[in-house]
């Protein structure tokens, strides 16, 4: 909790400190991290019931052009809750087909769902297809720092609502569900809603930041939008920060934005391998993420006054 409000603190003012000849560089990958790390919150959010979704790509690029189609007659936040509400319907058609497969199958029919939804908007016309889709700017371009605290609201939208869920009842049912359905059934717990209920949360959160995406960007390709490497970067995130949480993905994100980043501009053509390369020897030695490795790490406890600390065992 504290993790995210200081984060999200210091994003606030971000663009008051004296950046320099660098502002305008950082403020925009600072947007991109922000609405990344909520799309692996939000992928993180489904992963708490165990379910390795793939789908989360299709989410995004749903909820980017539904909201990019939507802001010319709506504006720009009526468009982003069309773009939610596009995203999380999508997610209850496809949950009450696939929801109640596991592991691999599961993963392999939400990919296949992100697969279609990009072959459909590329073939459609009112989307642009493959040339693409121009997108208004948020706000129409009024403010000049409209798009970066957009960004930032997402951010704050899906770390609240991760926080809310890991306090209410609804963490246990998804922690129970996790461990084992057959047990949470015999618990009382209703495992395919439970399911249903937070993938649809999680597809809305998706979704919401795929039309900021499109906002930022101000063009969408389905290659872009729907690429596999959205999917992989939802989950690549919480695996790096440390999963179950909501430090974890907020930290993962905004860590792994600011290296690949700053790799781009030292190594140039090739980053991508000292980039996977760091990725790989991460989950190798810290299989629990950045988050589990400092959770695992021992406490130092100061010994009563005339006694000896006894050691952990």
């Amino acid at each position: 909790m504290i993790l995210v409000g200081v984060v999200l603190l210091l994003a606030l003012f971000l663009p008051g400190l004296p950046l320099g000849a660098w502002r305008a560089f950082l403020l925009d990958t600072a947007q991109f991290a922000f609405i990344v790390t909520g799309l692996a919150i939000a992928w993180d959010l489904l992963a708490r019931t165990g379910q390795l979704s793939l789908a989360h790509g299709a989410f995004f690029g749903l909820g980017a052009y539904a909201a990019a189609l939507a802001t010319p007659g709506l504006g720009t936040i009526p468009a982003l809750l069309v773009g939610m509400a596009i995203a999380a319907t999508s997610s209850l058609l496809l949950g009450l087909a696939t929801l109640r497969l596991h592991g691999m199958y599961f993963a392999i029919a939400t990919l296949a769902f992100s697969e279609v939804m990009r072959t459909l908007v590329l073939k459609a016309q009112f989307t642009g297809g493959s040339i693409g889709l121009p997108v208004q700017p948020a706000f129409g371009g009024q403010f000049p720092l409209g798009a970066y605290y957009l960004a930032l609201a997402v951010l704050a939208v899906c770390a609240l609502v991760s926080l809310g869920v890991s306090r209410s009842r609804l963490h246990y049912a998804m922690a129970a569900t996790r461990q084992g359905e057959a047990v949470a059934r015999v618990l009382g717990v209703p495992v395919v809603r439970i399911k249903l209920l937070v993938f649809a949360i999680s597809a809305a959160l998706s979704g919401l930041a795929g039309g900021v995406y499109g906002m930022k960007t101000l063009f969408l390709t389905p290659y872009d939008a729907f690429g596999l490497a959205r999917a992989v970067e939802a989950l690549v995130i919480p695996i790096f920060g440390g999963l179950y949480t909501t430090a974890g993905p907020l930290l993962g994100g905004i860590l792994l934005v600011g290296l690949e980043t700053w790799l781009r501009l030292r190594i140039g053509e090739g980053y991508l391998v000292v980039y996977g390369v760091i990725l790989i020897l991460t989950i190798l030695f810290l299989p629990k993420g950045l988050v589990g490795f400092a959770r695992s790490r021992p406490k130092p406890t100061q010994p009563a006054s005339g006694t000896q600390e006894e050691p952990h065992v």
